[in-house]
């Protein structure tokens, strides 16, 4: 074996490919700087903190949002192995970019919070690795907390993956105890990486990403036979062909390298500037005697909720489009198409995982390519059956069927969520107000309960997981995973300003809400739209039924100011003139909405709330 830097065809008996999970904040990232500094991968003087999270936002908000991947040295028994680490994300919301790591591996490391332990996401990702056949090593972070207690949570853990309390490890990835033992054991445990080296060249594409200079910088996993510079290679779903210009590893910085062998992950460089050129879970082979069976890819991601975005200056829709194909590189879980809008223009209808999703994507669009835009409300996709035997599909509340709905179904997703036993009560009442049905509850420890609820989707992208962790007082954790569909009593609420029907505004609820939303975005319109010269109605509607009323007084001239004296018929006269002339004026008038008032009728009170602190 060559130096490291450089690295010819690993023998595949000493690579260990393996991935962190867990959930938001349980130390992932601090356990892979732990990592970098004890492998030597990393100088002392260039470490920093969370060094795998590239992005500012990640950083800024303390989450991980992109699956990274690392190689690492490690000597055990005297003998030099290569250990492939994916620091993986730990929200619902980029469960995605977990099950594609987890396809790239052999093992992963299942890090739990020893003051907090096993949370409902973390649960999800570990049914996920198991689903896999991975190796799972369970680790318990955070010892050395004077709230941690050790004990108490190996037992939980050793009693949901299935060993003894005392394999279960125990590390503080701050102070780096323990982490060079979990190194040991990573090398014990997690198999070696299969495949044949004399095969046809195969490798699997888990991820991407967009450099301004290179083009597309594509990160691969090798299955069979090897992948070298100046190879000309296959793209099998596409066709598309390609000259290899590099190929090398990520050791934490892209190094060139004379190729990768079997069960190595590295990265490959083409020079393509098309972002739609490398398919996440593609099969990558050789263009002459390549394989004919393509690896088994990822499920296609499927989009839980949706919203319109939307340039606030109309000018901008062409970098829009282009932002977002080279974002779709980035996140492969971001699904668009274009739409317009009558009142906010052309803009696109974007499909997320859910609502941080949502938020991340639009902020990395507004810093990223420097637009401002305009996000409607999230929308769930429904399935409404006519009267006349027709069926459509509906995203956008524009899309809402004119005839006679004859049943309308909805998303329905399985939710866990894990709480201390003292708050079952306020959980079963926020899930019951929210048309939850109680599918089980089960005690994980004596003071744990872990309950699962059937619920509509559209419920719970709002506001839910806030209203959750406010009435636990932050300690109940969330996952939810789609169940199908289900019969609802859905409509569709109109808002109108001067008897005109405003897309941007409408929403599709439950009957029972209908009220309560329909006052809510009246009350809210009045208070943002200016005042007119004529009185503005601003009316929200099922159908041709008005349920909720606000008016927008007109600005008044005062037109008497001149009248000192005289006949009342003189001012009576001046009156009766002002009201016609108010009159033709609305006939022809047009209520303008400034894009603040989209803006702030838009988002959530919770978003508005956080844009007045700052």
């Amino acid at each position: 074996m060559t130096t490291f830097a450089d690295t010819t065809f690993t023998d595949p008996e000493l690579i260990r490919n393996f991935c962190i999970i867990a959930h938001i904040d349980h130390g992932k990232s601090t356990l892979a700087d732990r990592m970098l500094q004890l492998t030597g991968v990393v100088e002392e003087r260039a470490m920093r903190a969370q060094y795998l999270d590239r992005m500012d936002i990640e950083r800024e908000r303390g989450i991980t949002i992109k699956a990274q991947n690392v190689r690492l040295p490690w000597q055990v028994g005297g003998r030099d192995h290569v250990l492939h680490m994916i620091d993986t994300p730990g929200h619902v919301d980029f469960t995605y970019e977990v099950s594609r790591a987890l396809e790239a591996c052999e093992g992963a490391v299942l890090l739990v919070d020893a003051a907090q332990g096993i949370e409902a996401q973390t649960l999800a990702n570990l049914y996920l690795a198991m689903e896999n056949d991975l190796t799972i090593i369970p680790v318990l972070n955070k010892i050395d907390l004077p709230a941690a207690d050790p004990d108490k949570y190996a037992a939980e853990l050793a009693h949901i993956v299935g060993c003894e309390p005392s394999d279960v490890m125990r590390v503080s990835a701050k102070t780096g105890k323990g982490v060079r033992e979990l190194l040991n054991e990573i090398v014990r445990l997690v198999p070696a990486p299969t495949g044949a080296d004399d095969a046809p060249a195969r490798a699997m594409i888990f991820d991407s990403v967009y450099d301004t200079y290179r083009g597309v910088v594509t990160y691969i996993r090798v299955v069979d036979g090897k992948i070298t510079p100046r190879q000309r290679i296959r793209m099998m779903s596409t066709g598309a062909t390609h000259e290899l210009l590099e190929v090398g590893i990520i050791s934490p910085e892209p190094k060139p390298s004379s190729g990768l062998g079997v069960g190595e992950v590295g990265y490959l460089i083409t020079g393509v500037k098309d972002v739609r050129q490398s398919k996440v879970g593609d099969t990558v082979t050789s263009e002459r005697h390549g394989a004919t069976e393509p690896l088994a890819g990822y499920r296609e991601p499927r989009p839980m909720v949706y919203s319109g975005l939307y340039p606030v200056d109309g000018s901008d829709y062409a970098d829009l489009r282009e932002a977002l194909d080279k974002l779709r590189l980035n996140d492969a879980a971001l699904s668009y198409e274009p739409e317009t809008s009558a009142a906010l223009g052309f803009g696109f209808r974007c499909g997320f995982l859910g609502l941080l999703h949502l938020e991340i994507v639009r902020e990395r669009l507004e810093r990223e390519a420097g637009l401002d835009l305009i996000s409607t409300a999230p929308n769930v996709v429904y399935r409404v059956e006519l009267d006349d035997g027709g069926e459509t599909t509906v995203t956008n509340p524009s899309d809402w069927p004119e005839g006679k709905v004859a049943a309308v179904y909805e998303p329905v997703v399985k939710c866990t969520v894990i709480a201390p036993s003292d708050y079952i009560g306020a959980i079963m009442e926020l899930c019951q107000g929210r048309r939850g049905v109680l599918g089980g509850m089960d005690y994980l420890s004596t003071d744990r309960v872990e309950l699962r609820y059937t619920m509509p989707l559209g419920e719970i992208i709002f506001d839910f997981f806030d209203a959750l962790k406010s009435r636990t007082r932050g300690y109940a954790s969330l996952d939810y995973e789609p169940a199908g569909e289900q019969r609802a009593d859905l409509v569709k609420v109109d808002i109108l300003l001067q008897g005109e029907p405003v897309d941007a505004f409408s929403a599709i609820v439950h009957r029972e809400s209908a009220y309560g939303y329909g006052t809510r975005m009246a009350s809210k319109l009045r208070e943002l739209i200016p005042r007119q010269q004529f009185e503005v109605p601003i009316q929200a509607a099922i159908g041709s039924r008005v349920i909720a009323r606000e008016t927008v007084r007109a600005i008044r001239k005062d037109v008497l100011a001149k009248c000192y004296g005289g006949d009342i018929t003189r001012k009576r006269k001046l009156l009766e003139k002002q009201k016609e002339g108010k009159k033709r004026m609305k006939m022809v008038g047009r209520v303008e909405v400034p894009q603040e008032a989209f803006v702030a009728a838009l988002s959530t009170e919770d978003s508005t709330d956080k844009k007045a602190k700052k």
